[in-house]
């Protein structure tokens, strides 16, 4: 077992998340926002992320996306499988899934020459030595000039304080054999034993008890493949991006874009000392310092086109944008590693404002408000950029050919709310209008199914979605406690499908995910 697994935990599937630094269209606006040339996200688009998981991301964004080609490779052939099935479900015939591992992956005779984004995510600190040189010279061989990696991984400093808890959880699980669930149960009882012994470590390390606190409430599939992998790699940008330099690659910028705000990250001082700081690497790593960054997600371009002041403008006038949440719900406020802060009123007021009634470009936005335009320039990118990076807005595809795009999501959509009868796993949809995912929990989607079959009314819904999980004898959880009634269960339901009704619809209708 262990020579295919490479000491990678492999009997506890990965979680069915969907990763939105994943999304071409976000990939491709951080690039913008550095001033650089981007993959066209609205082009005949080739992309591939290697270690895939559960391949859920890949699936969303080949359904949001058919005008591109998705390439996925994981190792786990159950995972692939599962992403086999899904693909098929919704009738996507641009995402093409292999177990092949990274070194072979390469000389697949049915993979693109080249492709112009290549991603990472939370796989590269999790390898080996020889398996990153491996994605490395995957890179090498099949980035286009001027293509994207997207890669993120666990970083130091921050990751130092608690590294030591994260050796003793594993170690632990090294102990007995068996499957690795139950070990990692043990572990987690054993460190809490550990602590309560008034080990000295936990002592002058204060703050490790409150991160305990949080690691025991998490998904254990993600604790599973976080933790008790052999591999487990603590790196400085640095480190990466010399790993990367062999591919000729060099350091576009975060994904995470409100990292780069020195603003609400920064003290005066802090921020003096990057002014003074000329040299790249340097200068992350010193910003990682200042924030104490634990996790890092990066993105590296091979062949860096910066955009001419003329070219840089258009492509911003032409960027399509599009509300994540009701912008009702949006409070003026941002977090910062140095807590939050207050956006200004009257810059992002009237911008979240324009936004409420549906996606628009940047021309648009101009020319919606008087008020906007007097804004200036800078401001306008600057906020739009800080919503970004907050997640109340995203970046968006073109209206060309939306319609295709409605089709394509449509039936993922469809085969992900029918799913959502058995299970919550998946909780995300598909929206042809930014070209990735809108976060939907089970009960919202088994609304959408009544919906789709006719129900108009909320508590038509809510009776629906009863029939659904009574039917396998479950209940709700409200406040921890099981809902015993099915009156009780049913009011709750009701509740949950007005405010579905309200607040999430709307929104879904703006994003055409519905």
């Amino acid at each position: 077992m262990a020579s295919w697994t490479s000491g990678y935990v492999a009997d506890i599937g990965y979680t069915f998340g969907f990763y939105r630094e994943l999304t071409p269209s976000l990939l491709s606006f951080v690039a913008l926002v550095r001033g650089q040339q981007g993959p066209d996200a609205a082009g005949p688009l080739t992309y591939c992320e290697l270690g895939c998981g559960q391949g859920f991301s890949m699936n969303l964004l080949a359904a949001a996306n058919p005008h591109a080609r998705f390439y996925a490779t994981d190792f786990n052939p159950s995972q692939i499988a599962g992403a086999r099935q899904l693909a098929a479900e919704a009738g996507l015939s641009n995402v093409f899934f292999s177990d092949t591992s990274f070194a072979d992956f390469a000389s697949q005779p049915d993979l693109p020459d080249q492709f112009d984004v290549i991603s990472l995510h939370g796989i590269y600190s999790w390898i080996s030595e020889e398996n990153r040189k491996a994605i490395v010279d995957f890179i090498a061989r099949k980035l286009k000039v001027g293509g994207l990696v997207y890669v993120s991984y666990n970083c130091l400093p921050g990751w130092s304080a608690a590294a030591p808890m994260r050796q003793l959880m594993y170690m632990h699980t090294r102990t007995g054999g068996g499957p690795t669930a139950p070990r990692l149960e043990s572990a987690l009882a054993f460190v809490e034993k550990v602590m309560q012994s008034e080990a000295a470590f936990f002592k002058v390390n204060p703050g490790m008890k409150e991160r305990f606190e949080r690691v025991k409430g998490q998904n254990r599939n993600y604790l599973a493949h976080e933790y008790l992998n052999d591999d487990w790699n603590l790196l400085y940008h640095s480190d990466v991006a010399g790993e990367m330099s062999a591919a000729k690659l060099s350091f576009l910028g975060s994904a995470a874009l409100l990292d780069q705000v020195d603003a609400i990250n920064l003290t005066t001082e802090q921020q003096q000392l990057m002014v003074e700081t000329t040299d790249p690497l340097m200068r992350e790593t010193l910003r990682d310092f200042m924030i104490n960054q634990q996790f890092r997600r990066d993105v590296f371009v091979k062949g860096a086109v910066p955009l001419s002041a003329r070219r840089a403008q258009e492509t911003w006038l032409d960027q399509r944008f599009a509300l994540s949440v009701l912008a009702s719900d949006i409070e003026m406020k941002v977090k910062g590693a140095r807590g939050e802060a207050t956006l200004q009123e009257d810059v992002y007021s009237p911008v979240l404002k324009a936004f409420a009634d549906g996606p628009k470009s940047v021309r648009e936005l101009f020319n919606s408000d008087k008020t906007i335009a007097d804004l200036g320039w800078a401001r306008i990118q600057q906020a739009l950029a800080i919503l970004v990076g907050a997640g109340h807005l995203h970046p968006s595809l073109p209206a060309r050919n939306e319609g295709a795009r409605i089709k394509s999501t449509k039936a993922f959509n469809l085969a992900v709310c029918q799913r959502a009868r058995d299970s919550a796993d998946l909780q995300f949809l598909a929206s042809p209008v930014t070209g990735g995912g809108v976060q939907l929990a089970r009960f919202p989607q088994l609304f959408l199914l009544a919906l789709a079959e006719g129900k108009k009314q909320s508590d038509d819904w809510a009776e629906f979605a009863w029939k659904v999980i009574s039917d396998q004898g479950q209940r709700i959880l409200k406040e921890g406690k099981a809902l015993e009634t099915p009156e009780e269960n049913v009011a709750e339901l009701k509740v949950q499908a007005t405010t579905f009704g309200e607040k999430q619809l709307p929104l879904l209708r703006q994003l055409q995910v519905v």
